[in-house]
């Protein structure tokens, strides 16, 4: 591997982003004097910050080596390998307003609503854990990346300890206000990190008709690449749509904004920006493909295909680029980490410290704890990420299938009344337990991702929580109606959490008479949701975004096809 030594131009940059982002973070933080708005910014995030927060939380920077690795083994069908969750997008829309109405802090509280307080303090380890695997994995992911652009002189290790170390001074300072701020600035340099390569690569590669020229017509395909075929598409599709509503930064992430509109807005566009950027890391693995099929400076071929992300910025970068890069990398991770470490302080806070430790203490008191026990899960994932990280993509693969087995009881949870906690917990565990007894079976890894299995376990969880819910009592009807009174009840900007009134007969016909009826509270009874008013109508919010997110998948699709077959 060839070094890039950084030059005063790119210490420059890299320093003063780091300073930038810092007295950002700070400056927004030190109004922030109460746990309402350091757990959840008060809820009065606008748009356009929702929409910054789920792109930055959502984007790693593993995700564009890995694509282009991907592209450059087999061309631009490789990019299904990101989209992958391209088809659970739209469902976004119908799933945000569900984690504004609960009107709680965490999702072990929505959990503890539903199931009972030992279902909520089961999730809340689930939660835990899943931060702290998924926050090791993002720094042991920059690390790596930005350790290859600079040809391997600066230290893995060294690299993750000192994003930690920005990124916890003004996360413990400004909680989520200072990370959705923070968030939405450095969007944009994780939209730069996306696209910033091809320009300057362009001229080299002879732009698209120089890349077919060199490649061949069959690398510029969509049709989805050996292994990715339709069904491992649907699986992946069903895995991200379950998963997404079990993942424990979510309550942080999309029940924040102003209303469940803007709740919505940015869960649904956010994603799709992050959708969009996919596009960018394709086309830096096709130049590379080109530049290596060409022979290039005497290059034959990469002793590993996701080199090709390092290569292009070694061969392509300008004096400072480097700086850049190494920012846009930081970006990307820093935003996802500060929104976990702030949420893993509210999940212990709230649901560990509070519940067991400490009931009565003041509003002051919980803050800091939020803040200390928030820096400590932290520490803890940098002791994971140093020691025991090896291939970070393994990490994502098992926080993501937990969460899926989680998932099931989630949604089981909101559109069917009849789910019970014992159902909950036997589904969890059946699901699991199917899932990791296959994958020893065959001796592969435990974290290994095959549909086959997913399907068979996915089928076990589902089964179990059906038959165990019917088997054993229902939930108390008092917690149940309160439950569903939040959920079937607009948010309008009211951000307590104590007692609601039970909205008049009145009410909910005006709230389906507005098109505000959720689908998936009342997927098992639409008609008897929507109060009188003709189902289009009642649901007509719903069913608008929803269409929208179809259009915007279609749009994306086409827009690669025709981009790449100019």
């Amino acid at each position: 591997m060839s070094a890039i030594d950084l030059t005063t131009i790119d210490w420059v940059v890299l320093v003063s982003y780091f300073a930038f982002i810092s007295l950002i973070g700070i400056a927004v933080g030190l109004r922030v004097k109460d746990t309402s708005h350091y757990f959840l910014g008060a809820r009065r995030f606008n748009k356009w910050i929702m929409i910054g927060q789920t792109f930055g939380t959502g984007t790693h920077s593993e995700m564009p080596v890995s694509l282009a690795g991907a592209v450059y083994s087999v061309g631009i069908s490789g990019i299904w390998y990101q989209w992958k969750n391209l088809f659970a997008t739209p469902f976004y829309w119908l799933i945000a307003p569900l984690f504004r109405r609960i009107r709680r802090t965490t999702v072990a509280e929505l959990i503890e609503d539903r199931y009972g307080s030992w279902m909520g303090a089961f999730y809340t380890v689930f939660g835990l854990i899943f931060f702290t695997i998924n926050m090791a994995s993002m720094l042991k992911g920059a690390g790596k990346v930005i350790s290859q652009a600079v040809g391997g002189h600066v230290p893995v290790n060294e690299i993750v300890v000192a994003m930690t170390l920005v990124f916890v001074l003004y996360s413990f300072i400004g909680g989520l206000v200072a990370a959705a701020w923070t968030d939405f600035l450095q969007g944009f340099l994780i939209i730069a990190l996306s696209f910033m390569l091809i320009p300057l690569g362009w001229g080299e590669v002879g732009g698209l008709g120089g890349m077919r020229q060199a490649l061949g017509t069959s690398m510029f395909s969509l049709a989805t690449p050996q292994g990715i075929g339709a069904w491992f598409i649907f699986m992946l599709t069903l895995n991200g749509l379950i998963g997404i509503v079990a993942q424990p930064q979510l309550m942080g992430t999309v029940g924040t904004g102003k209303d469940e509109y803007t709740c919505r807005v940015g869960f649904l566009y956010g994603t799709f920006v992050k959708r969009f950027c996919t596009v960018g890391w394709a086309m830096v693995g096709l130049m590379v493909a080109a530049l290596v099929a060409r022979g290039a400076g005497g290059l034959q071929g990469l002793h590993d295909p996701e080199e090709a992300f390092g290569y292009a910025c070694r061969h392509f970068l300008f004096t400072g680029g480097v700086g850049l890069l190494i920012a846009c990398v930081l970006a990307a991770n820093m935003a996802g980490c500060s929104a976990f470490m702030v949420d893993s302080g509210a999940l212990f806070t709230r649901n560990f410290y509070r519940k067991y430790l400490a009931k009565a203490k003041s509003d002051t008191h919980y803050l800091w704890v939020g803040r200390i026990s928030g820096v400590a899960v932290t520490l803890v994932a940098v002791i994971y990420a140093l020691f025991f990280i090896k291939r970070v993509l393994y990490s994502f693969l098992l926080t993501e299938t937990m969460a899926t087995f989680v998932g099931v009881s989630v949604l089981g949870g909101v559109f069917w009344r009849r789910g019970t906690r014992w159902g909950a917990i036997a589904s969890i565990a059946a699901a699991m337990g199917a899932n990791f007894t296959l994958y020893h079976l065959r001796n592969q890894r435990l974290d290994h991702w095959d549909p086959n299995v997913f399907l068979v376990a996915l089928a076990c969880g589902v089964a179990t929580y059906v038959i165990v819910s019917l088997l054993t009592p229902p939930e108390p009807a008092a917690s149940m109606d309160s439950f569903y009174m939040r959920l079937e009840t607009p948010s309008d900007g009211v951000v307590e959490e104590g007692h609601l009134t039970p909205p008049t007969d009145a009410e909910k016909r005006a709230y389906a008479e507005a098109g505000r009826q959720l689908i998936l509270v009342n997927l098992f009874r639409l008609r008897k949701g929507a109060e009188g008013v003709p189902l289009l109508h009642a649901y007509w919010t719903d069913i608008k975004g929803f269409l929208i997110g179809w259009a915007l998948a279609a749009g994306l699709v086409a827009m690669a096809w025709f981009i790449f077959n100019l």
